[in-house]
């Protein structure tokens, strides 16, 4: 560079950390003193990031009143684990830190278990599998993630519900928790999720990743109760399904 010359420096753009309550209504399958199991429609964002400062599941909780675990810090009061933006479905949030600390922990052990829906581009030939490969962020596009060497171990176990000319229906359950992990495991097997842009599965007429969250098996954190939710994919999935012949 030659004396005189200037350099442009990109300032990031304020972030306020700490949300503030909006009224947002929430479709709330479960709630007690301890938890909530929300079906997250797809679009809402699970907690503020640059780019997201209004709108979230977080404000949205934040707006019912109450308290919520602080384990997550001030960005992510009760969030125990995340949904993607596009991913419709259930999430479980956790009132206080002793509920955040034990619902973690199943997590951790899969204890708490976690069932997606996915409609996939092309035929899945095998009836049921696993999917293993390590998980981190891609080489050159630091937004999306890809199964790379000295990634992080990731398993998705997969069986197939219905099978059409074009797509099928899977049914993925996660051994681990990964980012992006269903969306990346299915694009590496060759069968992308419909509309999932990100990983080679956009579609004309979709807007967001065929994925949802469609069941959620926990213990009770303070009873150890099981307990087991479901929610139906919403229109948008239905619908694109259905036109498929």
């Amino acid at each position: 560079m030659a004396a005189g010359d200037t350099v442009e420096v990109e300032i990031p753009e304020a972030f306020a950390l700490e949300a503030v309550a909006e009224e947002i209504p929430l479709d709330i399958v479960y709630e007690d003193a301890d938890l909530a199991v929300i079906d997250k429609p797809a679009g809402m964002v699970v907690h503020p990031a640059p780019g997201h400062y209004s709108g979230t599941l977080v404000h949205a909780l934040l707006g019912r009143g109450g308290s919520w675990s602080a384990i997550g810090g001030v960005a992510r009061p009760g969030v125990v684990h995340r949904l993607d933006k596009g991913t419709s479905g259930l999430i479980v949030v956790a009132r206080n830190d002793p509920a955040h600390r034990e619902l973690s922990r199943q997590l951790s052990d899969r204890t708490l278990s976690r069932t997606y829906l996915a409609i996939v581009r092309g035929v899945v030939t095998d009836e049921a599998g696993e999917l293993e490969g390590p998980i981190g962020r891609h080489p050159r596009e630091r937004k999306r993630m890809a199964v790379v060497e000295g990634g992080r171990f990731a398993r998705t176990r997969y069986e197939v519900v219905e099978r059409k000319r074009t797509h099928t229906l899977l049914r993925c359950e996660l051994d681990t928790g990964r980012t992006h992990q269903i969306r990346v495991h299915l694009a590496a097997l060759k069968h992308p999720v419909a509309g999932d842009l990100d990983y080679g599965g956009g579609e004309p007429d979709l807007a967001r990743p065929m994925l949802h969250a469609w069941r959620l098996r926990l213990r009770h954190p303070r009873t150890g109760e099981e307990m087991s939710f479901e929610a139906a994919p919403p229109a948008d999935f239905q619908k694109f399904w259905s036109s498929l012949t």
